[in-house]
């Protein structure tokens, strides 16, 4: 149950979080027009943090373009909202979720007459998979479902019809066990978890599949990939094979729900020593350094938030 905050941002103003509604007919409800992101805020030492904000943004208005949905709002401006939100809101740290709409107007599949709608919402959230899980890993299985086929439904973009994919995924796993599961794309190659990236670690390299794989453009994952360079971690976007998930060193999540979750067993075959690996630590221990405001902010990830005082929030 989310814990509710003060405001939400509706179309240009900040509203009430029990305003914050929409008509059953609205286009979303019956054929899932949306698209939406996933952003962390960060508390640190200066004070709270948006993690790529822009990077972000920029994801969710080529997931709008792919669908054909007009976004009415520039980078700049929800950029804007989003630290006017969390910080009115006093929040430390956050997720923040903004999503655009197809709202209420006429009914059938076709959607560029109904107006879009575009909310932000912030609230407190923990550990997706569990605090416990960043160091000791979690249980997964390969999934009996696939990711979507190419020139089915668009894999890059972030969209609400996507995720009744993911939540098939998901909900299996749940229902045999297992923390999380892991999805074939249509060739029978490794394509990404129901919510993350993934990658596999073999002698000291770092394999993960290519966008191509059914893959979802991850923040995190192009995160993965730059510190894996500034480490000297060597990185390889290629098709990762089924079977070399069991007999690797590592395996490991990626997501900005998930952080950098390693993966301690598949298919309830052991995954190296079983817990957490030194690659996976070692991007794990520069992430959170860098995030929580301990190392410098090197890449400009980090979006700084004014502190609200008592009388200015609204």
């Amino acid at each position: 149950m989310l814990t509710p905050t003060e405001k939400i941002w509706h179309n240009g103003r900040f509203i009430a979080w029990d305003e914050a509604r929409i008509h059953v007919l609205s286009h979303v409800v019956s054929y899932g027009t949306s698209v939406f992101e996933g952003i962390r805020c960060y508390e640190t030492p200066t004070g709270p943090s948006i993690f790529r904000l822009r990077e972000h943004i920029r994801r969710m208005l080529d997931s709008a373009k792919i669908y054909r949905m007009e976004i009415p709002y520039s980078l700049e401006e929800l950029a804007e909202a989003m630290v006017e939100l969390v910080r009115i809101n006093k929040m430390r740290s956050c997720y923040i979720r903004p999503i655009a709409l197809r709202g209420y107007g006429e009914m059938g599949v076709y959607s560029l007459k109904n107006p879009v709608e575009v909310f932000v919402a912030c609230w407190e959230w923990g550990k997706y998979l569990g605090e416990e899980a960043l160091a000791q890993g979690v249980d997964v299985c390969v999934s009996s479902w696939n990711r979507m086929a190419p020139n089915t439904l668009p894999a890059l973009a972030k969209a609400g019809a996507n995720y009744m994919n993911s939540q098939l995924i998901k909900m299996e796993a749940v229902a045999n066990g297992y923390a999380e599961g892991i999805a074939l794309d249509v060739s029978g190659y490794v394509s990404e978890g129901s919510g993350e990236n993934i990658y596999v670690v073999r002698d000291g390299k770092i394999y993960t599949p290519p966008l191509g794989a059914s893959v979802l453009p991850g923040i995190t994952r192009a995160t993965v990939i730059q510190l894996a360079e500034d480490l000297g971690i060597p990185l390889i976007e290629t098709l990762v094979p089924r079977e070399m998930l069991y007999i690797a060193d590592e395996v490991f999540f990626s997501g900005t729900a998930a952080e950098i979750t390693p993966i301690r067993s598949i298919d309830k075959i052991v995954i190296g020593q079983g817990r957490r690996g030194p690659v996976a630590e070692k991007l794990q221990h520069e992430f959170f350094a860098i995030i929580e405001g301990r190392k410098p902010d090197r890449h400009g990830w980090l979006t700084p938030v004014p502190v609200a005082e008592p009388s200015q929030a609204r």
